[in-house]
């Protein structure tokens, strides 16, 4: 049931409030039901405003970047979808200290670092995220992780205090970071990088995405990898062992092209994607003795 009060007030911060917005139109899998509130919060006063109104009108929330890792539920979210913008699409650089808003995607980081002769992040361009989904998950490809470059996060706390901590305070491993459960929501981010040729920067960006797009079936709504690569082999290679490339349930599909990803071939649901997840874990499970442990968010 929509709580009209909590709307006005979100109205009146200033922010954007949409009802019953589907997520299947905010997340790359293109699936998902009605968020109950689709939220935009441009700053950070803005934005402590929005989550203590959540919180006092007991309606949980999350933040969403560019939806490029969830799996959403066909049953949709009971709950607040904040999406950040305006100031916190901001990049800048100082020296070779490169400065991001968490909703920055990580293409255009990328690139605005190669346009300055900044190295470092190469490797990252094409993940298909913003920076502060990117450092939530400490992202990585191609033997790159965020951690690499990370020098120091501005975030919110769960309390509403703002701390700027340096990255090796935040528990950074394999897709895995402290904002999993420190509920803290991450603001900004700094990259330490160092002087390159833009030309060059240009050349390995351009093979990254090559590699990308040869390799992986971007004309396909996916999340990206669904597993996590398992100590001692890869994923996709293992589904593959099994024979599973092309298997389908509903409009999931084990991708043809890459093992490693599930593809809506069209109007796949959440179900359908879940339903052929178990069924890869279990075979894989079966004939390799790998259990494969999912990288994707499903809410």
């Amino acid at each position: 049931m929509i709580n009209e009060n909590f709307v006005s007030d979100i109205r009146a911060t200033g922010a954007e409030c949409s009802l019953e917005s589907y997520m299947k139109d905010h997340t790359s899998f293109r699936i998902g039901g009605l968020a109950d509130y689709f939220i935009t919060a441009s700053n950070v006063e803005q934005l402590k405003t929005i989550i203590s109104l959540c919180k006092s009108a007991e309606i949980p929330y999350m933040i969403l970047g560019n939806g490029s890792n969830l799996l959403v539920s066909d049953e949709g979210l009971r709950m607040a979808v904040i999406r950040l913008t305006g100031d916190f699409k901001g990049i800048s650089h100082k020296g070779t200290t490169l400065c991001c808003g968490a909703g920055v995607t990580l293409a255009r980081a990328c690139t605005y670092a190669m346009q300055q002769g900044l190295s470092g992040l190469e490797c990252a361009f094409g993940i298909p995220g913003t920076v502060g989904g990117a450092v939530y998950m400490n992202a990585g490809a191609y033997g790159f992780e965020v951690k690499d470059a990370l020098s120091r996060v501005t975030h919110l706390t769960a309390e509403g205090e703002i701390e700027t901590v340096e990255s090796d305070t935040l528990s950074l491993s394999y897709r895995h970071s402290i904002y999993k459960y420190n509920k803290a929501t991450i603001l900004f981010a700094e990259f330490s990088l160092k002087e390159g040729e833009s030309k060059e920067i240009k050349a390995l960006m351009d093979d990254v995405m090559n590699r990308r797009v040869t390799k992986q079936p971007l004309e396909f709504p996916s999340a990206g990898s669904v597993f996590k690569r398992p100590e001692g082999a890869f994923a996709g290679a293992l589904i593959e062992q099994c024979n599973l490339k092309g298997a389908t349930i509903g409009g999931a599909q084990v991708s043809e092209k890459h093992a490693g990803f599930i593809i809506n071939i069209g109007g796949a649901t959440c179900s359908d994607v879940c339903n052929l997840i178990e069924l890869i874990q279990k075979t894989v499970k079966e004939q390799t003795g790998f259990d494969l442990e999912r990288e994707l968010i499903r809410i």
